[in-house]
């Protein structure tokens, strides 16, 4: 999972740096850091009753109002506690790389609301597999580089893991 880890690091970085070298006219890219707490639904409620995560993201203007972005993360639904007959245990944490590409539009250009459509790849770990990612959300952008969106997030093979997710994040403009 180290390697996987990397890997996005990597991909990140690599786009970051490779944007960062052209200047577009509709203005310059921002990373963003953001912490993702979520509250898991459907299936994985059964499972989870908590999600929480972290993720970089860059964004890049490609249009008046309309930014595309790569982010990359680490996501864990905390397994719920279970009595059965009168044995207690936990079901296992979940958790996962999520990587996405995805298309924002700014309402009202640089702060306001947005919305905004992922999709990617969610690399699960402990033999979990990869599955396909989609996020479709709204947030709103504060002066100063502060964001708050609210989004539905499945990871999808074999069934669905999904939340209702919360972030909160920090933009270096």
């Amino acid at each position: 999972m180290r390697k996987i880890l990397l890997l996005a690091v990597l991909i990140v970085s690599t786009v970051a740096v490779s944007f960062a070298q052209t200047k577009k006219s509709t203005g310059e890219g921002t990373f963003s850091i953001g912490i993702d707490p979520g509250i898991p639904v459907g299936n994985s409620s059964n499972f989870s009753s908590f999600a929480f995560g972290g993720d970089l993201k860059y964004s890049l203007p490609v249009a008046t109002n309309f930014d595309i972005s790569l982010s990359a993360g680490y996501d864990v639904f905390i397994g719920k506690s279970v009595t059965i007959g009168g044995a207690s245990g936990n079901y296992p944490d979940v958790k996962g790389f999520p990587v996405k590409l995805a298309g924002r539009y700014n309402f009202n250009g640089a702060t306001g609301f947005f919305g905004e459509f992922g999709f990617g790849a969610a690399f699960i770990q402990d033999g979990g597999g990869t599955a396909f990612l989609y996020a479709p959300g709204v947030g709103y952008a504060f002066n100063g580089g502060l964001e708050a969106g609210v989004r539905y997030e499945g990871w999808s093979k074999n069934g669905t893991i999904s939340q209702i997710g919360l972030r909160l994040a920090y933009s270096f403009r």
